[in-house]
């Protein structure tokens, strides 16, 4: 998956004079205080530095992840034809880019973002959008303007910076600004995922209905030191190679989500939770179904179409397993 091309084009003009040197340090301190969860009331993204080095080492791959989960909210909710977004701690834009290209027809967003130096680049790239943006300073721990309720509401690798107690707190407040669909993204690791398990359930108690990746709104079946998450490849353009010290053209991008609406939706009778394992008679898929249940489904060649799909599935992937429908886009 690459970024949209004027995205990509309007990223590359901002990072066009800068040596790849200074971003590389500032690429290498931005991803260890990610990588700690680091909690010192500073921004990450405290300066005009720090918010280029997000650009060239960590917006392919959170828009990537954002525009996946966005995917499985358009598989389950075919009907959903959002025209306000409201998105918390905004960055640089991330979702503004992922929902736009999910769903065109968007024509307002409203996006809050405590930190001045990427609320800024994130106001210049959203000038290359076809969307009405209003970018406002807030937190959503603490002061956030007045705000309307919006179509789709969201909240991406966001919740990794607050205290694990004040989760459900923001997730209701989001919830309440939530005229439609709420979407939450953390990365998939396995402090991420505890992370949305206490968001899917505070949405649960609000009464909201499980859209995706889940297809129940049950007690989720996996269990540490097992975690629930997904990946998503991601092409490297060379200002991103080079700032990251990397020689592959690719990463992958781990990631977990909540989507939940009030209005109903049609989740899939399973999701596809692992890489499948497969040989050349047999296919094997690790698989939350619909029912609360994780299990692993073994099928052969003599299970016919149910053997040819889940030869075609792939991680993330929606999953029939009475009849092998489903599956993923290549994007």
């Amino acid at each position: 998956m690459e970024l949209p091309a004027p995205l990509r084009a309007a990223v590359e003009q901002m990072l066009a004079h800068e040596p790849i040197e200074r971003l590389a340090r500032a690429s290498e301190k931005l991803s260890d205080r990610y990588r700690r969860e680091v909690r010192d009331g500073k921004f990450h993204l405290d300066g005009e530095l720090a918010a280029k080095a997000y650009l060239a080492t960590r917006l392919p791959a959170t828009f990537a992840a954002v525009r996946a989960a966005l995917s499985m909210v358009e598989e389950a909710s075919p009907d959903f034809e959002p025209a306000s977004l409201l998105d918390f701690g905004a960055g640089p834009g991330t979702v503004l880019w992922a929902a736009t290209d999910a769903w065109p027809e968007l024509d307002r967003a409203t996006l809050v973002e405590a930190s001045p130096a990427i609320r800024s680049v994130g106001a210049a790239l959203a000038k290359h959008s076809n969307v009405a943006s209003e970018w406002l300073a807030g937190d959503v721990t603490g002061t956030v303007p007045q705000l309307e309720p919006a179509d789709l509401v969201t909240l991406a690798y966001v919740l990794d910076e607050i205290a694990e107690t004040a989760i459900p707190t923001v997730v209701q407040r989001l919830w309440d600004l939530t005229a439609h669909t709420i979407v939450i993204v953390e990365p998939g690791t396995p402090a991420g995922w505890r992370r949305i398990l206490a968001a899917r359930q505070t949405l649960i108690d609000a009464g909201a209905q499980v859209v995706a990746p889940c297809p129940h709104a049950q007690t989720c079946p996996i269990t540490a030191p097992d975690w629930c998450h997904f990946s998503r490849r991601v092409a490297r353009s060379r200002v991103h190679r080079l700032s990251k010290g990397a020689e592959v053209p690719w990463e992958d991008e781990k990631y977990i989500f909540i989507a939940a609406s009030r209005h109903a939706a049609a989740p899939p009778s399973a999701r596809v939770l692992a890489p499948p394992r497969t040989s050349s008679g047999l296919a094997r898929l690790k698989l939350c179904l619909a029912d609360g249940r994780a299990e692993e489904l073994t099928v052969s060649r003599r299970d016919g179409a149910v053997f040819k799909a889940a030869r075609r599935a792939d991680w993330g992937d929606a999953f029939e397993p009475e009849t092998g429908e489903g599956g993923g886009d290549d994007d």
